[in-house]
């Protein structure tokens, strides 16, 4: 992709997912992602009701009545993007490609965390860690986001989530809010490296999944192509048990990736391309609220 296609799609991009987070987002961000923890305010007179732990012995000794320790949440977070740029992200039948739509929901969580004046840093992954960007604030931080997720090309096609987030916590020493965003056809098990990480992390999982993995069109003889492995076969959509069976294939694969994030205890949620996502995240941030 030329340099000039790149900054009119990063334009672009920023122009209706900042527009999403200032006027959509902004409120049910802050109350569904919570700070570190209290941090001391100020003090004030004690009232009726408050805590005598509280109290500030200090400054009552000095004005001869009870004054108590006011904290206030601390609002600053670090925030990690764990980005799936294997293969199986360049696909797409319906309204855009899953890689377009991660892109699109990446760049407003991005704009959401640096309105609450978070830190915001990302991790590029295939079966591999292909980058790390450092958590940083600032709208130029997040165009360079958006620029790297438009034209990254990844070294590997294949995914291993587990690599993601086994990084996540030892390259992250304080507690993050980290959201992992995949199609999740993966191979291999990750419940275990995930309920750990979110023991340590507040993990969030979003998956992003196009139509036509839950359900084939009857179109007759078909060409099918694994975009992890490459492996090529045809297929006849024109049969009806054919098509139940790949059905059943993947809502035993949803049943199993939900078990994963039920048994980790990982707020999640699944978006179709051809789904509104504001819809879906709006419901994800509210029930964490």
């Amino acid at each position: 992709m030329e340099t000039s296609e790149i900054i009119k799609k990063v334009r672009k991009i920023e122009i209706k997912t900042r527009g999403l987070s200032s006027n959509i987002f902004a409120g049910q961000y802050h109350s569904a992602f919570k700070g570190r923890g209290m941090a001391f305010s100020e003090v004030r007179e004690y009232q009726f009701g408050d805590d005598v732990r509280d109290i500030d012995w200090n400054v009552t000794a000095r004005f001869h009545r009870p004054y108590v320790k006011v904290f206030e949440e601390e609002r600053e977070l670090t925030v990690m993007l764990l980005i799936d740029v294997s293969g199986s992200l360049d696909f797409g039948t319906q309204k855009q490609m899953k890689r377009d739509m991660v892109t699109e929901i990446a760049a407003t969580i991005a704009f959401s965390a640096i309105q609450n004046n978070d830190k915001i840093g990302v991790v590029f992954f295939s079966d591999k860690i292909e980058k790390y960007i450092p958590p940083k604030k600032g709208r130029k931080h997040i165009l360079y986001i958006i620029r790297e997720m438009l034209d990254f090309q990844p070294e590997s096609k294949r995914t291993d989530v587990k690599q993601a987030v086994e990084f996540l916590s030892s390259v992250q020493k304080r507690r993050t809010t980290a959201f992992i965003l995949s199609d999740f056809y993966v191979r291999n098990d990750f419940q275990q490296s995930l309920q750990i990480c979110n023991r340590k992390h507040d993990v969030v999982a979003i998956q992003v999944y196009d139509q036509r993995a839950k359900e084939l069109p009857d179109v007759g003889l078909m060409k099918v192509v694994d975009a992890e492995t490459g492996f090529e076969q045809y297929v006849d959509t024109g049969s009806k048990r054919l098509r139940q069976a790949y059905h059943r294939y993947w809502m035993n694969r949803q049943a199993e990736l939900m078990e994963t994030f039920n048994k980790s205890n990982v707020d999640n949620v699944s978006i179709a391309t051809n789904e509104d996502f504001v819809k879906s995240l709006l419901m994800l941030f509210k029930q964490r609220s």
